[in-house]
C-alpha cells in the first residue's frame, strides 16, 4: 500500500491525500484534487514535489497547470530538497502504521485519516514552535496576531 499527500509547509499542515498500490499519476492527483477543493489556492501557489513520474506526468502537470498552480521539483540526486515530506512520512510510518495492520485498504484509510486528524489538530511541530498546525492556523487569522 503506497500513500501520496499534499503538505502546506508554512502551516505544516496535510490538506490533501490519498492511498493506492502502486505510485501513479492517478494516485498522486487524487491527493492534489483533494489539497485544491479543500484550500481553494490562489492562482500563482508554488507546489513542490520530488521527481517521481506521477509528478513529471502530464497527467500531473495538466492539472497543476488547470489550477494555475506552479510546480517546482528537488534538484536532481538531492533529497534535502524534499525534507519535510520525508519527515512526514517518517512519522506517519513510525508513530502509527507500524503499530499497526490493517485487513483492508479501506481499514487503512480510515485508520491513517484518523490519525491525519491528529496531526493537523494535536500534534505539536517543533518547525511551529512547539504548537499544532490548527493553533498556529488559529493564531496566524487571529484579529490579535501582533506579529503579522
Amino acid at each position: 500500500m503506497l500513500f501520496s499527500c499534499v503538505l502546506d509547509l508554512a502551516r505544516r499542515k496535510i490538506v490533501g491525500w490519498a492511498l493506492g498500490n502502486r505510485p501513479t499519476a492517478d494516485l498522486a492527483c487524487k491527493a492534489l484534487r483533494m489539497a485544491i477543493e479543500k484550500e481553494k489556492p490562489a492562482e500563482g501557489l508554488i507546489h513542490h514535489s520530488d521527481r517521481g513520474s506521477q509528478y513529471t506526468s502530464h497527467k500531473y502537470k495538466d492539472l497543476l497547470k488547470e489550477h494555475n498552480i506552479l510546480g517546482s521539483m528537488s534538484r536532481k540526486g538531492n533529497p534535502y530538497d524534499n525534507a519535510p515530506m520525508e519527515s512526514f512520512f517518517r512519522l506517519l510510518k513510525v508513530e502509527h502504521v507500524k503499530k499497526r495492520s490493517f485487513a483492508t485498504q479501506g481499514q487503512a484509510a480510515a485508520s491513517i485519516e484518523a490519525w491525519i486528524s491528529y496531526y493537523n489538530t494535536r500534534r505539536r511541530h517543533s518547525a511551529l514552535g512547539g504548537i499544532s498546525p490548527l493553533c498556529y492556523e488559529i493564531r496566524r487569522n487571529s484579529p490579535f496576531n501582533l506579529s503579522a
